[in-house]
């Protein structure tokens, strides 16, 4: 069994507290595990970021795609950009085997496309508006920016899977601001004359 999370290896039974039902090391071990990974991720929220959707074919040649804002780039020369996809997603092996797959950055009108992309619905595509890119890739319309990758790597990171993609083509859109995410809640930039 695992040591409570705040206690040291020297006395693993330090952050045991009575809980209701009894006081076990392993309920204060999964309720310390719980309360961190909760701080940790609304620490993270603290770190505004952009929205993208994820877009490649299946095996079967149906376009798949998902929201995702753990996209970032790595290298210029050459142009690499990494993203990551939680080990449990049931889109994990449709992108594991992809050639390609596009990153499309949502404009800041295209919150119901990101909520779409974010939610379990299979007909994701049914009315949007796509053209095919590299190897049939969807790549969405009205988006403030596209990377269009071949798949260079995939490494573990944990609980997720870590993409390494290589740039083989990008555009910029004619959307100025992207859509922003912040704090567990969509945001909007706003320019400030008086800096």
């Amino acid at each position: 069994m695992r040591a409570p999370l705040d206690s040291s290896p020297d006395n693993p039974e330090a952050a045991a507290i009575d809980l209701p039902g009894g006081n076990t090391r392993h309920a204060q071990a999964t309720r310390d595990r719980d309360l961190v990974c909760r701080d940790f991720r609304d620490a993270l929220g603290s770190f505004a970021t952009g929205v993208t959707v994820l877009t490649t074919l299946a095996t079967d040649g149906k376009p798949i795609g998902l929201t995702i804002s753990s996209f970032n780039a790595v290298s210029l020369d050459p142009p690499l950009i990494l993203w990551s996809l939680a080990c449990d997603s049931p889109r994990l092996a449709a992108f594991r085997h992809a050639s390609h797959y596009a990153v499309n950055v949502l404009a800041a009108n295209q919150e119901a496309i990101s909520n779409c992309f974010a939610s379990r619905d299979e007909d994701r595509f049914d009315a949007l508006v796509f053209t095919p890119g590299l190897a049939g890739v969807p790549l969405i319309e009205g988006c403030s920016a596209w990377f269009e990758c071949s798949h260079e790597a995939h490494y573990p990171g944990g609980d997720h899977l870590i993409f390494l993609g290589r740039v083989q083509r990008f555009a910029r859109g004619q959307a100025a601001d992207p859509l922003i995410f912040h704090a567990g809640r969509y945001r909007r930039l706003h320019s400030n004359s008086e800096c």
